[in-house]
Parts: C-alpha cells; structure tokens; sequence
C-alpha cells in the first residue's frame, strides 16, 4: 500500500536501538490474563489518604518509592502494594501525600524493571521520570469551573490551524514575553516592531476558529534539564500521555506549574473564542524496551509478528495494540482525561490506521457524552504494515465505518500541489495534467456524487467519506515542505509573482470545499522553511514564524482572511451532509486546468441563491458564458465579501485564480 505521508527518518533512526522485544510472549497467550476494563488505575487523592493501583498480572511484586523531589536524591520511603484480584495492585496511604512524588517498580519473575511513574501518571518532575501526587483541582485557573470552547454544530464548520507551540513566539519579531512557551501563544497585544499583530491576536483576526496544536504532553526529546541550550522536536515520541510537555513552562521541575499554565492556555484561547486540539500519538511509544507501558507489563500494550517480535507500522520499533482490552481502557481514559480536565476540543490522531475502528468508534462516543462540539480526526495511513486487518484499521478507506472521525485528504493535498513523495511533481495549481477529477472529489469532501470519474482520482477507488466533513481538506501541514517551499521547488521558475497566484489558488481551493478546512499555520503569510521536507528537529531558525513575513505579505494575508471570512458567511460551502452536497452542487465545468461549479438554490441556508465558482489553474486567463446576471465577489486577488460589480454573457478568469459569483 503506498503510503500518503512522510514519515520522518529521525523517528526510525531514534527508536532503531530500542526494537528489541523484551520477552517475546506469542501474542495468543495475553488473552489468558484477567482484564479489569472497569477498575480505576488512576491515582485517588484526598488530604486523608492516596490511593495507588497498577495492573500488572504477571509481577511478583510492585513497589511504591516515595521522594521529596522529581529527580536526584534516593527514595525516603518505600511501600508494597498488595496483590488483588484481575491482576491489580494496590495500596492506600492514609496521610497527606499532596507534592510528594512516587515511582513504581515491577518485580516479574526474579528480575526488578526500572522505575516508573507509572502509565496513568498526571503530574510528574523535570524529564518526566517521578510522578507526583497533586490535587489537580488547586492547578485550575480563576473562573476554570464556567470555561467552554466554542460551539461546533458540524465539523465542516471549523477552520483549523495546525501549530507548534515553540514556532509562534519563539522569533524576536513576535514581542512575546513568554518566547516558546505555552503562556506565550495566549499572550494579547503582541506587535511586530512595525505594529503589526502576532501570535494570539493573529490568529483572531485572520478568523481560524480552532488551535491544532502539535503534541504538547510529555514527550521525551526534549532535555527538560537543559533549556538554556537549544532543542526543538515536534514531538512525536510519547513519554507520559496524561501530562503536558514541560519546556513548555516556566518550571519544569515543578510539576504542578506545567498543569496550571497549559489550562490558562486553553482558557486564554477559549477566552477570545478559539477551540485548541491536540494533537496525540497513541500509536508508538518514544521508547521500546523502557516504555512505561513495558515496564508495567512487558509486551502487552504491543503488537506483535508470529515471531514474537514488535510489529512497527509506525516506523518508530514499535505498534500499540489498541484492540487488546487494557490499552483500548488507557486510550479511551486519556482521552477522557484530557477532554474533561483540561477542556480540550479536538483531538487528531497521528497515524490513526493503527487505531482499530471499534476503539475508535467507542472512545469518540465517550468523547461526545463529554463535550457535544469535540471534533475528532486523523490521518488514515500507517508508516508500515501491521498485523491487524485492512478491514479492523481506522483507514481512510474505511472513514465510512467511523462514527464521529474525519479523516485527511491526501486526494485533494496532492492534487493541488503535486505529490509529497516528489518535491519537484506538479499539481492543478502549477500545470499538472490530469487532476480535475481529485480536485472534484476533493471539493466534494470525498462523498459520493455521479458528476465524479472515481477511476481518474489520484489515490482513492472509492468514495471513502459518508458525509463530506469527514475528509479534512488540506494543501500542506507541519510534514513535508512548506506550500510555498513545494511551489517554489517544483516550478522554479515561476517569478514570485506566479508563485503568489499559485499559493493563493491553494487554499482558495481549501476554504471553498466541502470537508473540514485545516490550514499549516503561517501559509497565509507565504512561511517557508529554507527547502527543508522534515524539520521535526531543526533549530528554531527553520521552524519559527517569522512575522515580518506578514509585514512583507500583507496582501497574502488579506486574501487569506477574506477567504476564512467567506466560507463562514456562506454555509453552501460547508453543506454537512452528502444528501445536501448532492442535492445542490453541480459541476459545470471540468477540462484541463479548469474546473467550475454551481451550488444553487440556497444551499444549506445560504442568503446567495445560486454561487458560481471556477477554479483556472492555467497560466493564461480563460472566458466562460453566464446565464443571466452575476456579481463578482471573488476575482484574481480580491474578495469582495459584499460583491463588487456585476457580470453577464461572459467573464474572464485571470491566470491561476479563483473565480466566485453569485446571485442573491
């Protein structure tokens, strides 16, 4: 199976030396041990008592180690937790452990594995090594009890904004005061030296309406020891998934700080109306062997070959097992975990074919019960292949099964620009041939429609969504080169001019299709990243935003904002179900390099009774006939939200542009 994404190279390269299983169980024989799918295996605390539980069925012993701080120094006490039934662990400590941090450590056989703070940790110190007990409840900020994220009615109405907490404050020309820092991304007011708006205030007024942030828990590239030198890491590299990331504080070395400054983010976020999603990784872990899942119960939360050897569809040495009783519990409670005490609104799933679609079908029912806006989405591919069947994985192929969850739409992405796999191949926007139809199915949100030749789309032989917001449209995101980099590299020599036209024909694709709208966070300011495909652990000066590049891009930014602004004036082009898509989209036109498109009669509500629109990828202008009278409300680089002049018998389209007319 070919597959849709780069996987990044630092991935295999990091986790190769961790590969290793650590005691090859065949896979048939977990089914033996008791799974007490109902027990409770987070920490209870109150100021009386805590009380620790651990599942492990095949350990001798666990043992409860005590500390005054999150690292260095030795345990000043030490605790036996007493074996119960179904494989749990337990002990009650009947004095106030509040900051006291704690490990546990398995005995299996003869044989102590390292220390842990265990995989239902929720505050742990510096690098993540010792968990601590904390009353969570004393991390909220003022007002915490009446925070909520925006109203979602259907997901096609979000527009997404995919960023890296480091990326929007760490260049001097943001004016933050909390460079880096989740503090930092809430920040109001902040200005480049020539006034213009960054970071937070940005984002308002360019009109997203959810945060996507990259994995901002516990992950395990970053020295947290060591923040005076330089690091940066996407964070992909799970360590503890119930904890945010701690360089992303003021203290990494005090638990409770990291807590308490990831829920003013989201509440300065919700504050100005803005949802925050985050991105997770439940599909690998950042280490093998040493895992904290393997160091509770070795093997279990893995697939496995017949050999007994971890299975790697992640390209990373290892494979969750989502389907085996006990992880399926862990992700669905995490998940719960972070929806409920952190009030997060989203949630995107990294290489989410590894995910089964039963777990994924079951934990976003959950999520639902929580918070009715959640949106849920994924990418459908695996780095590799995997024991668990085609027809078992959350594929985008099998989006249809999937109850609540969108999935990425490679069709679209690579239509528009050319493949991700080949920086130099072209797309509808750059004068490749033969992409009208994916750049049809792409507007269409990959429902099905009888105006589309299934066998001339790109990658798909199937309408793979069962309404049109479960394809996430997209152009470009944090992997691969950035829109303008891919541009640049496969039509060099295009002028700057042409390569703006591409750039903006884009996303004036995106934001005008029917799926769920995902913008890669600085587009709409042209962010490049030097021709680098895979910055995952570049300095800053390759991954930051730097906001002169909205001082120099103005008119970019203008168009971008005026094409948010539309698509949220205008319901026809977020219609939420494929009855209605079907019911009131028709494509008029599809040769090489044009396509057009009618979506008439109030679709979906909308106060324009018939909009008009033309996508002309060719370098040259085009002319179509009009029946009857049209107001212009989107032409070459402007968009006029209120229309401008008005049209009949003909119009041009000028080179690589959108065309948008309506009548009311």
């Amino acid at each position: 199976m070919k597959r849709r994404k780069t996987f990044s190279v630092y991935l295999i390269l990091l986790y190769l030396m961790s590969s290793t299983t650590l005691w090859a169980m065949p896979v048939q024989k977990f089914d033996q041990y008791p799974t007490p799918v109902e027990a409770n295996l987070w920490v209870e605390y109150s100021p009386a008592a805590t009380t620790f539980r651990i599942w492990s069925p095949v350990a001798e012993e666990v043992v409860l180690k005590l500390y005054e701080k999150g690292n260095g120094g030795t345990a000043r006490e030490k605790l036996s937790l007493l074996k119960g039934e179904k494989g749990l662990w337990q002990l009650t400590v009947k004095r106030d452990l509040q900051g006291v941090y704690y490990t546990y450590q398995v005995k299996i056989g003869t044989k102590w594995q390292d220390e842990t703070p265990g995989i239902y940790a929720t505050a742990v110190g510096v690098n993540g090594q010792r968990a601590m007990v904390l009353d969570l409840s004393s991390t909220n900020p003022t007002g915490w009890a009446q925070d909520k994220g925006p109203t979602v009615k259907t997901p096609n109405e979000v527009v997404l904004w995919e960023a890296h907490v480091r990326d929007i404050t760490s260049h001097p020309s943001s004016g933050s005061s909390a460079p880096g820092k989740f503090l930092g991304l809430v920040e109001p007011g902040t200005k480049t030296t020539k006034g213009v708006a960054t970071g937070l205030d940005h984002m308002k007024e360019l009109g997203v309406t959810h945060i996507h942030l990259l994995p901002a828990f516990d992950h395990r590239s970053i020295d947290e020891t060591a923040l005076d030198k330089p690091q940066f890491n996407w964070g992909y590299d799970p360590q503890n998934y119930n904890v945010p990331e701690g360089s992303y504080s003021s203290d990494p070395y005090r638990a409770e700080v990291r807590i308490r400054e990831f829920k003013q983010m989201v509440k300065g976020f919700h504050d100005k109306g803005l949802g925050v999603v985050l991105d997770v990784v439940y599909n690998h872990t950042g280490l093998t062997k040493g895992s904290n899942f393997n160091l509770e119960f070795p093997d279990y939360y893995y697939r496995q070959k017949p050999d007994g050897t971890y299975s790697d569809a992640s390209a990373c040495g290892n494979e969750t097992a989502s389907e085996r009783a006990m992880a399926r519990k862990f992700i669905i409670e995490s998940c719960k975990f972070w929806a409920k005490e952190y009030h997060i609104d989203g949630f995107r799933f990294d290489l989410m074919a590894i995910h089964d679609l039963e777990t994924m079908n079951l934990l976003t029912a959950e999520l639902k019960k929580i918070n009715p806006n959640i949106i849920i989405y994924g990418e459908g591919w695996t780095a590799g292949t995997s024991p668990l069947p085609d027809n078992a994985k959350a594929l985008k192929a099998n989006t249809r099964l999937l109850t609540h969850t969108a999935a990425f739409s490679d069709d679209l992405r690579d239509a528009i620009k050319g493949s991700v796999f080949d920086e130099k191949a072209k797309g509808f926007v750059s004068g490749a041939t033969d992409t009208e139809e994916s750049i049809k199915f792409g507007v269409l949100g990959s429902v099905k429609h009888p105006q589309v030749n299934i066998g001339k789309v790109n990658y798909s032989k199937d309408f793979w969504a069962r309404e049109p917001w479960q394809a996430v449209s997209y152009v470009s995101c944090h992997d691969n080169l950035t829109l303008y980099d891919k541009l640049k590299a496969s039509a060099p020599d295009a002028s700057p001019d042409q390569l703006k036209k591409m750039h903006l024909l884009s996303n004036a694709i995106v934001l005008t299709s029917q799926g769920t709208a995902f913008l890669h966070a600085g587009v709409e300011m042209m962010r490049t990243k030097n021709g680098e495909h895979n910055s995952y652990n570049k300095p800053d000066a390759i991954n930051q935003i730097n906001w002169g590049w909205k001082e120099i891009h103005q008119d970019v930014f203008s168009y971008y904002q005026s094409l948010i602004s539309l698509r949220k004036a205008h319901p026809a082009f977020r219609m939420p179900t494929t009855q209605l898509v079907n019911q009131h989209l028709q494509f008029l036109t599809t040769e090489p390099g044009l396509v057009g498109y009618l979506l008439k009669d109030h679709a979906n509500g909308d106060s324009w009774k018939n909009i008009l629109v033309y996508y002309n990828g060719r370098p040259t202008a085009t002319q179509v006939s009009l029946q009857g009278t049209w107001t212009v409300a989107a032409e070459g680089e402007h968009i006029h939200l209120k229309g401008s002049r008005t049209v009949n018998g003909s119009v041009h389209i000028p080179p690589v542009s959108m065309l948008i007319l309506f009548q009311e």
